[in-house]
């Protein structure tokens, strides 16, 4: 049995991207055992995975140049890992990877695929491409270790009841995020038709929800009312999940429940869209040559009017979930 020891501890779309990923390995490679690094309240990401152990830590315990040294030296004497896989990339990564190799540990790492990201959202750059899936980079690390493997990028759900959409009308940055009285306007006329859930974190967020459940008849605000593995639980039973580009569309992803998607500044160009998901499900302006002008939607409008955003229709958005959903019905 070969033991990998895998890690990566933000942000929490990107360590939920890795799931699908690690499932489909272990399952194609049955003599392997992954031992996952991650924040420990990412636990329930990874449940009813065969052949996974989760290692949760306090990322803050393990800061700096003595704190990774320490976790180096902990994932060393409880595992004794015969490979590792550095799925993040990042300063902090790389320093844990520095202490594993000086342990006698090979060390395969992701390539995050930097320059090109850059190219793709240069405002000047006329000619977008697609860039390589970032599943598929996971998987490559995987693959550099000598390992056979091939995504089947389809989602998974065996449920046979499915009711109700689900909206996460939230993102971290400004630039993922359709305005919230779209979203609003959005939310009041699909529950016209369907019952809606919406899907939230943090205080702010929850106060906004708790009263648009109060003003659209036949919604349910289950922001901060549960935990990841029943946000996860709830999604699975969905027919649809709307979101913007953020988290909740890989936890759709994750569940295998369809996800409609929109999309402002980033663009699933740059390799972002969830597991599984349709370029047919997703919602964006296009024929904006500025776009993609961010890779995480963390800049400032070029423009200065969030066109990207600003111009979507409402409409487009509901007529494609509502089909969707009819379709299932059918």
């Amino acid at each position: 049995m070969t033991r990998i020891l895998a890690y990566r501890f933000s942000a929490f779309g990107d360590v939920a991207m890795t799931a699908p990923v690690i499932k489909e390995f272990l399952i194609q490679n049955p003599e392997t055992e992954i031992i996952m690094v991650s924040r420990k309240n990412f636990e329930a990401l990874f449940s009813n995975i065969p052949r996974l152990i989760f290692h949760g830590i306090d990322v803050e315990q393990y800061d700096g140049y003595f704190g990774l040294k320490k976790l180096a030296k902990e994932l060393h004497l409880l595992y004794h890992p015969n490979l590792v896989a550095d799925l993040h990339g990042v300063i902090r990564s790389r320093l844990l990877n520095k202490f594993l190799e000086r342990k006698s540990y090979k060390v395969f790492k992701i390539n995050k695929g930097k320059e090109e990201k850059q190219h793709l959202t240069d405002v000047w750059n006329l000619e977008k491409i697609q860039l390589q899936p970032t599943v598929e980079r996971y998987a490559d690390v995987f693959r550099a270790m000598g390992f056979s493997m091939v995504l089947s990028h389809q989602l998974e759900n065996n449920l046979k009841q499915k009711k109700g959409v689900g909206f996460a009308p939230f993102a971290q940055h400004k630039g993922k995020m359709l305005p919230l009285d779209k979203s609003f306007v959005l939310a009041k006329k699909i529950a016209e038709k369907y019952p809606v859930y919406f899907f939230g974190g943090g205080k702010n967020e929850q106060d906004l929800l708790e009263q648009w459940e109060k003003e659209i008849p036949n919604t349910k605000s289950l922001a901060g009312k549960l935990k990841l593995d029943g946000e996860l639980e709830k999604i699975a039973s969905l027919e649809i999940m709307i979101s913007m580009d953020s988290a909740n569309m890989h936890l759709a992803s994750l569940v295998g429940t369809r996800c409609v998607s929109i999309w402002g500044a980033t663009h699933p160009f740059a390799g972002f869209l969830g597991y599984g998901q349709k370029m047919e499900d997703v919602i964006q302006v296009k024929d904006l040559t500025c776009r993609p002008c961010s890779v995480f939607g963390d800049k400032d409008c070029y423009r200065g009017d969030w066109a990207c955003l600003n111009e979507l229709q409402v409409e487009k958005i509901y007529d494609k979930v509502s089909s969707i959903v009819d379709e299932n019905l059918n």
